[in-house]
């Protein structure tokens, strides 16, 4: 894996650092397109429902999401 990347990312118009390793960017990314939405959007609905810290949050939905995908 490579080092971590932080991003800024909007929720609810408020600017905040994320951050994360490349591979879970680019699959966060790809799975907002699959959705329609952008990045900001996709963070927002995971902010929602977390109970973690937000990079963990989307750690985990994109493994969550990857799995899911995997099920069929």
């Amino acid at each position: 894996m490579s080092e971590p990347q932080k991003r800024s990312v909007k929720i609810a118009g408020h600017a905040t650092s994320v951050t994360l390793e490349p591979e879970f960017w680019e699959c966060l990314r790809e799975m907002a397109a699959e959705r329609g939405q952008s990045v900001n959007q996709m963070v927002a609905e995971i902010d929602c429902t977390r109970e973690a810290n937000l990079s963990s949050a989307i750690r985990v939905f994109v493994v969550n999401e990857l799995k899911k995908k995997a099920a069929g």
